[in-house]
């Protein structure tokens, strides 16, 4: 059995995440975005990346991690992991035991300097356990942060004091799964969504603002590790939870069921956010996972509901596991787990169109689970640009369409610290704001300017 663990996934571009319409729109506030659908709306941009790379506008040590870094106004919020004993083996199979401290950190996005930590004891018992793998999400001056073991906090965005915490473990009886928790906490009107676990608790609703418990919802084999879901289908918001079992639209007010389809990929990883498209003007669903796992659903236009328009199969279709793919011009574009490629794939049909290594691992390196996480930032002369982080640590700017991968340019960033395979590895999401591009491995942090000299984009 050879699998890996998985920071999660993603969003579409028909989100609707009503906290984030107050953020400006240079902010991150959260994993993948404002609207976490990995959409970058940046101003005044380079058109290619210069020979020597773009300037470094600083860089910061840290501690180990998934987490990717939010941005708002001039602060980043970003978690990591103070080791203090144990052996870390990143090895599929096995529970890594450590004792250390994970710890929530605020940095000034224009100088570097730390302006708060927040911290706390955390014994792990997880594999590939370098660090936390959720992003913080932040919204109207609270941090809302979940680590691999359970513990969510929401923290002052101002001095990083504590307001209220969970124990997911304590209060859910959930079970930490074997890649830690994962699920990106999600924002909705006064509501903090999360996948918890535990009996009637795969999701579980907070009030935002006290903590207090407002819904649960979900029983399952194991909670997986996809990250809460907002769309809007039928004329209604659906909340999509994708636990290791099932497909599940949930109210998100309520939580009250809407409808369920099952899909079960191997060892409970549920883990790449599904992905709405649009195919003869009509709304689909795309979601897969390792094992070959993987369908396209039709959604239906008077009422909450899914029926499959197609399944994958062995040579056809895109397994998504570490980086969260996109749907554009009736074409799925993401990272194959299984082959380690870039792939684009055909809405309509499943058939794959082309796929390359180039972005990924590349050529000279053991391809599998070859990951790199992707972030679009059309523009009207260009609607095909996609800024690319791979797993080597390189900032690719290309072209992506029906047709081919096209390679506008790419800069080295960060040294992968990590391990898959052994291979070495960086598989940290980046963040995108104030005309900078914000990355972190298990050792530092660093800011890099991405503004043009020109603006004539």
């Amino acid at each position: 059995m050879r699998i890996i663990l998985v920071l999660v996934v993603l969003y579409s571009s028909f989100l609707v995440t009503p906290f984030t319409r107050c953020v400006k729109a240079e902010d991150w506030p959260q994993w993948q975005g404002p609207n976490r659908d990995g959409i970058w709306y940046g101003e005044g941009i380079m058109k290619s990346i210069p020979v020597d790379g773009p300037p470094v506008l600083w860089r910061v040590p840290l501690a180990g991690g998934y987490s990717g870094p939010a941005v708002v106004g001039e602060r980043l919020y970003v978690a990591d992991y103070m080791k203090r004993d144990g052996d870390l083996d990143n090895n599929p199979n096995n529970r890594s035991l450590l004792s250390g401290k994970e710890r929530v950190l605020c940095f000034d996005t224009t100088t570097g300097k730390e302006i708060w930590t927040y911290e706390y004891d955390c014994p792990y018992s997880i594999s590939y356990a370098a660090g936390p793998r959720c992003t913080p999400t932040v919204s109207d001056g609270r941090v809302y942060a979940l680590g691999s073991e359970g513990n969510f906090l929401c923290l002052d965005a101002s001095d990083g004091h504590l307001l209220w915490q969970k124990d997911f473990k304590e209060a859910y009886s959930a079970k930490t799964p074997i890649w830690g928790f994962c699920g990106h906490p999600l924002v909705f009107d006064d509501l903090v969504i999360c996948v918890v676990g535990g009996e009637g608790s795969v999701a579980v609703a907070f009030d935002r603002v006290s903590g207090t418990e407002r819904w649960r919802a979900l029983t399952a084999s194991e909670q997986g590790y996809c990250p809460p879901t907002l769309i809007q289908s039928a004329g209604v918001e659906q909340l999509l939870i994708w636990d290791a079992d099932n497909l599940n639209s949930l109210e998100p007010t309520t939580g009250r069921s809407l409808w369920s389809e099952p899909l079960k990929p191997m060892y409970g990883m549920s883990i790449m956010v599904p992905q709405l498209g649009r195919l003869h003007g009509e709304q689909v669903l795309f979601a897969s996972g390792i094992g070959k796992v993987g369908a396209l659903y039709a959604l239906k236009n008077n009422s909450p509901a899914a029926e499959v328009v197609w399944r994958g199969e062995p040579k056809n279709a895109m397994y998504c596991a570490n980086s969260t793919p996109f749907i554009e011009d009736n074409t799925i574009y993401g990272c194959d787990c299984q082959s380690g490629m870039l792939t684009a794939v055909d809405l309509e049909s499943g058939d794959r169109l082309w796929e390359t290594s180039e972005p990924t691992s590349r050529t000279d390196r053991p391809a599998k689970h070859g990951t790199a996480f992707l972030i679009r930032q059309p523009t009207p002369n260009d609607p095909f640009r996609v800024w690319l982080f791979s797993e080597t640590g390189d900032l690719i700017l290309a072209r992506l369409t029906r047709d081919a991968y096209e390679e506008l340019g790419r800069t080295h960033l960060l040294e992968p610290t990590n391990e898959c395979f052994g291979r070495p590895v960086v598989w940290s999401h980046p963040a995108f704001a104030n005309g900078c591009c914000f990355v972190r491995n298990d050792e530092e942090l660093i800011c890099v300017s991405l503004l043009a000299k020109d603006t004539d984009d």
